[in-house]
């Protein structure tokens, strides 16, 4: 199952690389990088380093090897930056030893311009930087992606409020196709280990870095399962082993497949959203030159926006109709394999993460993301 080595890892080997440079360490073509909680290290294939700015800086490059066919960031160039700054001598302490900085191609959080980095990216600088910085001094570390910003509107981040470029996202150090087979089974087998311990009854099913991500903000007091793409079959699978809630939490972009009856939810095999959303219109009876202009638009956050201009409850009904048939077509595609009364609840949030609509069930348990 394993394909490759996530981002942050190619970030890490770039920048380690650089800051070896910058000490007058001599230069590999690899590095190898410890993994936070784990009893191994990595070995990271590094382009070329070199000094800049009369040896004051040091650039390292690295191209991202993920090995998915469909991973965005296969052969992304990462450039990472490093300078060395002097603590004052009143304030000799290292209180922030690595300061982070979005450069150009990475993305920030269109709020708070903060750089958009996953904890575990941040955790895997920090466990291979901290050794071979000197005495005395904080790391500036830029991170540099020269195709991000053309890579980044190829993907949704723009509707979870990342702009400029592309995250630098991950849990783990391996990487794993959301659309590999393999991925399902390695859910199927997480979800195994769990309802073999004192297991509850209920799991939350979410899908992809920006729903694990929110859900574990929330801190949710209960078991979380990263589904990816393979949705049906693992609720199918969950039916099977007696859950007796599963809580599909997401982003309104991919839950509302499930409304229009795809249950294998990466982009390549399906989209329908828009038709799925036009659909619903239809059945709420919302006037016809609205539906009009739903059909022409070309994503489902453009026209959640387009509909709560004209009329902000209209919007709300229609996505908590989204909502309801989730839980629906959802019951209903898994009572086609298995005979079960399991129940399925929906919650969404929007593409500024803002938990906003729940079905029926998925009312009773809001409150645990709240």
């Amino acid at each position: 199952m394993k394909k490759g080595f996530s981002l942050p890892l190619w970030v890490a080997g770039a920048a380690r690389s650089a800051l070896k440079k910058l000490v007058g360490l001599p230069f590999e073509n690899y590095v190898l990088l410890k993994i936070p909680n784990e009893q191994k290290e990595i070995k990271i294939e590094i382009h070329s380093v070199g000094l800049l700015k009369r040896d004051t800086q040091a650039l390292g490059i690295s191209f991202a090897k993920s090995g998915l066919d469909l991973d965005i960031t296969q052969n992304l160039e990462i450039w990472a930056i490093a300078s060395l700054e002097k603590i004052s001598s009143n304030n000799f302490v290292q209180k922030n030893p690595i300061n982070i900085i979005a450069g150009s191609g990475v993305g920030i959080n269109e709020n708070t311009s903060a750089i958009c980095i996953s904890d575990f990216a941040r955790e895997v600088l920090y466990a291979n930087l901290l050794d071979i910085i000197p005495n005395g001094f904080n790391l500036n570390l830029e991170i540099v992606f020269p195709n991000g910003k053309f890579l980044a509107e190829r993907t949704s981040n723009q509707s979870f409020g990342i702009v400029d470029g592309l995250s630098i996202i991950g849990t783990s150090a391996e990487t794993y196709s959301s659309a590999s087979p393999d991925q399902l089974e390695a859910a199927k087998t997480k979800l195994a280990n769990l309802t073999k311990n004192d297991f509850k009854g209920k799991v939350i099913f979410v899908i992809g870095e920006n729903g694990l991500n929110l859900a574990e903000t929330c801190n949710v007091e209960l078991p979380i399962i990263k589904v990816g793409n393979w949705i049906g079959p693992l609720i199918v699978d969950a039916a099977i082993k007696k859950v007796k809630t599963v809580i599909l939490f997401g982003y309104h972009g991919k839950l509302i497949k499930l409304a229009g009856g795809i249950f294998h939810t990466h982009n390549h095999l399906a989209d329908g959203r828009i038709e799925t959303l036009v659909y619903l219109a239809v059945k709420e009876k919302v006037p016809s030159e609205i539906i009009v202009e739903l059909s022409q638009l070309d994503n489902l956050e453009n026209a959640l926006l387009f509909l709560e201009r004209f009329n902000k409850s209209l919007a709300d009904k229609l996505f908590k109709s989204l909502s309801n048939t989730i839980e629906e077509r959802s019951f209903t595609y898994v009572n086609r394999y298995v005979k079960t009364d399991m129940e399925i609840a929906s919650i969404i949030f929007d593409r500024k993460r803002q938990i906003r609509w729940a079905g029926n069930n998925g009312n009773n348990y809001i409150s645990y993301f709240q």
